[in-house]
């Protein structure tokens, strides 16, 4: 059986900052308190992640700054079933002048050994030692850097659950 990771950020990606109109569904966007602040959502996308995170091989990582906030606060506001997932976190990515989610990740693709990883973060088509990684890395590895203004569209969560072997559609 092949084991996957899909690693995902929150801000910009799961909730988008300051969403106008319709989300990419169609649908109006969804408002909900977050214990800490208030976010929008799509209630499609939370749909689509809960059935991608529902296999088995696949395992689900918050790598966000929200690092223990993200499964403690917010998956319950949203309907996200990501309270169980493991976050990485700031602390253990190591210190220096990388961007902490690169050192985060890479120590634990390296300490888990999957054998695809997918990685949604909308700040990485700005990181370029990210993107120099994600090269390094090869067919192994797909980025998707969504438009923080309207956070994964449908297309990309097809493209990351068929990467991942779980098309969600």
């Amino acid at each position: 059986m092949a084991f996957r990771t899909l690693y995902l950020d929150v801000d910009g990606v799961v909730c988008p900052f300051g969403p106008t109109g319709r989300n990419g569904w169609g649908t109006a966007w969804r408002r909900a308190d977050a214990g800490l602040l208030p976010v929008a959502f799509s209630p499609e996308l939370v749909a689509g992640l809960n059935s991608l995170a529902a296999t088995a091989e696949v395992r689900c990582v918050w790598l966000t700054s929200w690092e223990e906030l993200a499964p403690r606060y917010l998956c319950r506001a949203i309907g996200l079933h990501g309270a169980r997932w493991p976050y990485l976190t700031a602390e253990g990515a190591g210190s220096g002048p990388g961007w902490w989610k690169l050192d985060a990740i890479r120590d634990d693709v390296e300490r888990t050994g999957p054998d695809a990883v997918a990685w949604v973060d909308d700040q990485l088509a700005y990181e370029a030692e990210a993107q120099a990684w994600a090269r390094i890395m090869g067919h192994r590895l797909l980025v998707v850097s969504p438009d923080p203004r309207r956070g994964i569209s449908p297309s990309e969560l097809e493209a990351v659950s068929s990467f991942l072997g779980q098309p969600v559609f």
